[in-house]
């Protein structure tokens, strides 16, 4: 998993270097089931990347527009906000509108894979 994420970082930013901070890349980590954040947290820490969580969509957004992140990893199925639905708010906002989004997801329907596309999130 670390170098599936070592390359799509690579490649969905572009190597884009944040205001000012170049070296270690930041990832948001959206789930609102605690096993499987913790169990992402154990996988990309070994990666070398700054990892910040959130438990929702809400939160989120907020967490992305205050931290800024190389790539954010979320679940669509959460409560008070879904992934489609953040990342719908995501990519009207200048902040995260160019933050690659990979939503994951248990659901393998096209539906749910049309669905992200719609939503702004190409990679799941």
């Amino acid at each position: 998993m670390i170098d599936f994420i070592t390359v799509t970082i690579g490649k969905l930013t572009g190597e884009r270097k944040r205001e000012g901070i170049v070296g270690r890349k930041k990832i948001l980590l959206v789930d609102d089931a605690s096993t499987i954040l913790m169990m992402e947290k154990m996988i990309l820490a070994k990666g070398g990347y700054d990892l910040v969580t959130a438990k929702d969509g809400r939160e989120a957004v907020e967490k992305a527009a205050a931290e800024r992140p190389d790539l954010i990893l979320m679940d669509v199925m959460m409560p008070n906000m879904t992934g489609f639905e953040a990342c719908v708010q995501l990519r009207q906002s200048d902040a995260t509108r160019s933050t690659p989004i990979i939503l994951v997801t248990t659901r393998g329907r096209k539906a749910t894979s049309k669905k992200a596309i719609k939503a702004g999130a190409p990679t799941m």
